[in-house]
């Protein structure tokens, strides 16, 4: 039992096919109820629903974080650390396109953490991050 309330959210996408082999196939998600305009994903015990909406699909803006270029909007999972390893391994043996490469942001600082972006095949943006000290998640 997940020990803190899963959170929902809905996004759109550009077609479900392309979106269901994304999460299915590379981030390894199960799939839930689905209909011929919208796919139910459990992203890491999180509900993430897909919904076939081309036009609501569109260039990200970005924001600069520690040096990088962050998309301002995102979604994504904090992982225990060896989950977070374990998927950028993955997805870099893969030779898969990385948004922001794997990287240690705010190295020495409170919130000291690993993360990394990519993008689903509808431009949507995800970050996975992992904090050595998970403490300091919400640390000011």
């Amino acid at each position: 039992m997940n020990p803190i309330p899963r959170f929902h959210l809905a996004f759109p996408v550009k077609d479900l096919d392309s979106t269901r082999s994304f999460y299915v196939g590379l981030l390894e998600c199960n799939t839930g109820r689905e209909s011929e305009n919208w796919i139910d994903f459990d992203l890491y015990g999180h509900q993430i629903v897909a919904h076939l909406s081309p036009n609501d699909c569109q260039e990200l803006d970005t924001n600069i974080v520690d040096e990088d270029n962050i998309p301002s909007r995102h979604f994504g999972v904090i992982l225990k650390w060896k989950q977070w390893k374990k998927l950028y391994t993955k997805l870099e043996n893969l030779k898969f396109e990385f948004l922001l490469k794997p990287k240690i942001r705010f190295k020495n600082e409170f919130g000291e953490q690993g993360t990394f972006f990519i993008s689903d095949p509808s431009g949507n943006a995800l970050e996975f991050k992992s904090f050595k000290n998970e403490s300091m998640i919400f640390k000011k």
